[in-house]
């Protein structure tokens, strides 16, 4: 999970972020518990990032508390107003994990696919620029 070295990163509460010439949003998340209320205010700082269009993310995922039921919900429901696509790069299983937790009984309101490898990631992610 490293940063190019030519990129400066954009902070947010719950993940910091960078653009790239692609059209990929890259997402490092951090380790707290996510609310209502700062999912709100990360897809704000989102949409000034990718200026309110939608986008690919690729996210490289930590390790964080679940969320209560309304925040998943909300969560959820949020995706496809702010991406494309999302593609999840982790350790084994902990992408699984997330995907079951917030994906139970649904199917994901855009495609997502895990990955433990960020340039396959990248690459199945560049069909939704």
């Amino acid at each position: 999970m490293h940063v190019p070295n030519n990129v400066e990163l954009i902070k947010g509460e719950i993940a910091d972020y960078y653009f790239d010439n692609t059209g990929i949003l890259y997402s490092y998340s951090k380790s707290i518990l996510r609310t209502v209320e700062n999912i709100s205010n990360n897809i704000a700082l989102v949409k000034q990032i990718t200026g309110n269009k939608k986008v690919p993310l690729l996210i490289y995922l930590t390790n964080s508390p679940v969320p209560d039921k309304a925040t998943r919900k909300f969560s959820t429901e949020q995706l496809p107003n702010v991406y494309t696509a999302m593609a999840m790069v982790s350790k084994p299983g902990l992408s699984k994990l997330i995907m079951n937790i917030l994906f139970k009984l649904k199917t994901p309101p855009i495609p997502m696919k895990s990955f433990t490898n960020d340039a396959e990631a990248r690459e199945w992610l560049l069909q939704y620029v």
